[in-house]
C-alpha cells in the first residue's frame, strides 16, 4: 500500500454547536495545517460563545464503534482524545486504543471555563487507570492538572511537580500549560524523558479564547504526524495557536473563536 498524500489524524471528541472548539476546531486546525481529520464524536452540545445550554452524551458503544470504523478503513498516524464526558465513554475509548499502536495526544476536558466540573471522580479515575498509560502526549491547562493530581498549581515549580507525577501515572510526555496562572506571561511546561523544556509567549488581552485547548492539542497532533520532533511540534502549535487568537474574528457575544484559517486571510 503506498504512503498517503496527507497524515491522518482522528479526533475522539464532542461536538460544539457554535464551531469554536471540541471536533469541529480540531478538523479545522487539522485541515488547515495540511492533515487529513477523521472524527468520532462522544457527544453533541448546543452550545455557543456566551455558554453550554444542553449536552447528549453518545452511547459508548457508538462512540467505540466510530473508533473501530474509522481503524478499520484508514492509516491513523495520530489519535487526539477531547471531551470524553462519562465514565462510560472513557472505559470504551481506552478499551478500543488498547491494542493499537498509535501516538494518543490526550487533551483532559475536565473543567469548564466557568468552573464546571465535566467528569465526574470515577471517570477521572478509570482515564488515570485505563487511559493515562497509553497516552504519549497529556496535555492540561493548570485546573485540570490540579485535579489530576492534587498539587496546587501557582507556577513553575507547581507545573514541573505536577508533571512529574503524571509521568508517573503513565504518560509519556506531559504539557501544562500556564494560560490560567496569573501574569503578563504564559509559561507552558513540557516534560518528557528527554527533559524539562519551558515555552513562553505574552498574554493577549482578549476575550476571544474559546476553544485554545482543542486547538493548540490538535495542532501538536498535526505536526506529530508530519514526523516532527516534540518539542519543535509544540513550539510551532503555540505559534499557530498564538496567531489564531490575535486574529481572532470577534464573533458572538462572549468568549469568541479562533481564527482557525488565519494563514490564509494573512496570505490573501
Amino acid at each position: 500500500m503506498s504512503k498517503p498524500l496527507q497524515p491522518v489524524v482522528l479526533t475522539i471528541a464532542g461536538s460544539d454547536s457554535g464551531g469554536g472548539a471540541g471536533v469541529q476546531a480540531d478538523i479545522k486546525t487539522i485541515t488547515v495545517l495540511g492533515s487529513y481529520a477523521a472524527s468520532a464524536i462522544t457527544a453533541i452540545t448546543a452550545q455557543n460563545t456566551c455558554g453550554v445550554q444542553q449536552v447528549q452524551f453518545l452511547d459508548a458503544s457508538l462512540v467505540r464503534a466510530q473508533i473501530k470504523s474509522v481503524l478499520d478503513d484508514f492509516a491513523v498516524d495520530i489519535i487526539k482524545i477531547g471531551m470524553l464526558g462519562n465514565a462510560d465513554i472513557v472505559s470504551a475509548v481506552a478499551e478500543e486504543l488498547r491494542d493499537q499502536q498509535i501516538p494518543i495526544v490526550l487533551d483532559p476536558v475536565m473543567i469548564a471555563k466557568g468552573g464546571s466540573k465535566l467528569l465526574s471522580e470515577n471517570a477521572i479515575n478509570i482515564l488515570l487507570k485505563d487511559l493515562l498509560p497509553q497516552v504519549y502526549l497529556l496535555t492540561p491547562n493548570a485546573p485540570e492538572a490540579e485535579a489530576l493530581t492534587g498539587v496546587s498549581i501557582e507556577g513553575a515549580d507547581d507545573q514541573l511537580l505536577a508533571a512529574k507525577i503524571l509521568r508517573s501515572k503513565g504518560a509519556q510526555a506531559v504539557l501544562i500549560k500556564g494560560g490560567h496562572i496569573a501574569g503578563d506571561t504564559i509559561y507552558d511546561l513540557l516534560l518528557s524523558k528527554q527533559g524539562e523544556t519551558v515555552f513562553e509567549s505574552p498574554r493577549i488581552n482578549t476575550k476571544h479564547t474559546h476553544g485554545t485547548g482543542c486547538t493548540l492539542s490538535s495542532a501538536i497532533a498535526v505536526y506529530l504526524a508530519q514526523d516532527l520532533q516534540l518539542g519543535e511540534a509544540v513550539r510551532m502549535a503555540r505559534e499557530y495557536m498564538l496567531q489564531a487568537i490575535i486574529h481572532a474574528p470577534k464573533l458572538g457575544n462572549g468568549h469568541g473563536p479562533l481564527a482557525h484559517n488565519w494563514p490564509f486571510r494573512i496570505n490573501k
